[in-house]
């Protein structure tokens, strides 16, 4: 597609170390060195899919096009389609970040053994030109009743559920996204209203941020682009290259 909905990479506050982590780790792989999997996982609205996506543009900033990653997202409702895709990548001269967004799989679920197999490499290996980056909200991809449902009607309980939880142990790099502070999730606001020249007086603007998250429940780098929002809206601000 010519164009990527992403964050830019600065407005991304309160994942530092997992920024640092993942574009370090994505700048190997660009550059031939050895790279791992990478599993983006944690609370919601903190920014795991916008990362990817911001990691991937970073990295392309001063890359010749014939050198610059290609990014490939793919559904969760498509992963059984994962080892086909791999076999197209292997043999072009590009190099992919394949991404799977919010994958977690159910108990009866049987794709995730399309990408165990991918993660694994099979026969042939992973192919070298190839990465594979997916968020999610669990640790190991199930549900935590999941898990202990197959528990309790396995006649081997250890082992029914040792190859769906281990998937996620096949992903070299895990990176955990928590829910923010108040002052981080303010930081986020400031942020964004800067970035798009949004005036306001700062306690009215922290006044009203932190009742729009009340309402919601939550703080969270989601939240706080909403909240600019509705922010950019009623001033008038037109939010250009969002």
């Amino acid at each position: 597609m010519p164009r990527v909905s992403r964050v830019e990479i600065g407005l991304l506050k309160g994942v530092d170390r997992m920024r640092d982590i993942l574009i370090e780790n994505t700048e190997r792989f660009a550059d031939g060195l050895p790279a791992n999997n990478a599993l983006l996982w944690g609370a919601r609205g903190m920014g795991k899919s916008s990362l990817v996506k911001a990691a991937h543009a970073s990295i392309n900033v001063d890359r010749k096009p014939a050198d610059r990653l290609k990014l490939i997202e793919i559904h969760r409702e498509d992963i059984e389609s994962l080892p086909g895709l791999m076999e197209l990548l292997r043999s072009s001269s590009f190099r992919f970040i394949v991404f799977c967004d919010d994958l977690s799989f159910d108990g009866n679920d049987a794709s995730y053994k399309s990408l165990k197999a991918v993660l694994e490499g099979g026969i042939e290996g992973r192919p070298d030109n190839v990465i594979l980056y997916a968020t999610s909200n669990r640790r190991h991809l199930l549900a935590r009743e999941m898990i202990e449902n197959e528990r309790s009607t396995a006649i081997n309980p250890g082992e029914a559920v040792e190859e769906k939880v281990s998937l996620s142990d096949r992903f070299g790099l895990w990176l955990g996204f928590h829910r923010c502070s108040q002052d981080e999730y303010l930081a986020m606001v400031k942020g964004y209203c800067d970035h798009y020249g949004i005036k306001i007086a700062d306690d009215e603007l922290e006044r009203e941020a932190l009742e729009w998250s009340t309402t919601r429940g939550s703080r969270s780098g989601r939240v706080a682009w909403q909240y600019t929002q509705e922010l950019a809206g009623r001033l008038g601000v037109r939010l250009s290259g969002n």
